[in-house]
């Protein structure tokens, strides 16, 4: 039997990849969209030919890869271009994802994407799991972790769902605003719940 699909999602800082490492020791198969979203564009994928087709050589690196920062560059001054690419990644990558998530030997599998609403991919996921975390504490957390401004965190928090949209899409909301310990058995009370549902629905 298929797993259920669990969408889980958060803005930056709210801490989904230490939620998703404690529903992993669980024995829970998980997807990482954004790993995926890198692999549908790797060397020899038909996905690179078409970019470097429409937007010639120059969005490759020397070695033939994608060239990230080119390549949003490209796309951020151009919302045509930027609609072209998610017409041929998104549909691409919806289908990898899925293909990775049925792979699971779990009652059910996590879809991990940080634009999970934004996206539309929630449409596909039986249940959404949102991981949420005080504003302060998101912006305090992201700009130690990455080193960045704490405007540069904003300014992709502002781009980001707003908590209040991603919330209102949620079946399950874990506030990550505490040790780990903590949310290890939140993880484990959500994950004993997740065993007793049929499809994802109560």
């Amino acid at each position: 039997m298929k797993p259920w699909v669990l969408g889980l999602t958060g803005g930056i800082g709210s801490g989904k990849s230490a939620v998703v490492a404690e529903f992993a020791k669980l024995g829970v198969h998980w997807v990482d969209v954004d790993h995926v979203a890198r692999w549908v564009v790797e060397p020899g994928k038909p996905a690179l030919a078409a970019i470097a087709e429409r937007f010639g050589e120059g969005v490759l690196t020397p070695g033939g890869g994608l060239d990230r920062t080119v390549m949003r560059e490209l796309i951020f001054q151009d919302p045509a271009q930027r609609k072209w690419l998610e017409q041929l990644l998104h549909p691409l990558i919806r289908q990898e994802a899925l293909a990775k998530l049925a792979l699971g030997e779990s009652a059910y599998a996590i879809m991990v994407s940080p634009l999970l609403v934004e996206s539309g991919q929630h449409r596909q996921v039986d249940r959404v799991l949102v991981v949420d975390v005080p504003e302060a504490l998101q912006v305090q957390r992201a700009v130690s972790r990455d080193q960045t401004s704490e405007a540069q965190i904003r300014a992709i928090l502002s781009a980001q769902a707003s908590r209040e949209e991603r919330l209102r899409h949620a079946d399950d909301v874990l506030v990550n605003d505490r040790d780990l310990a903590w949310l290890r058995q939140e993880v484990e009370r959500l994950h004993n719940f997740y065993l007793t549902l049929r499809g994802g629905q109560e």
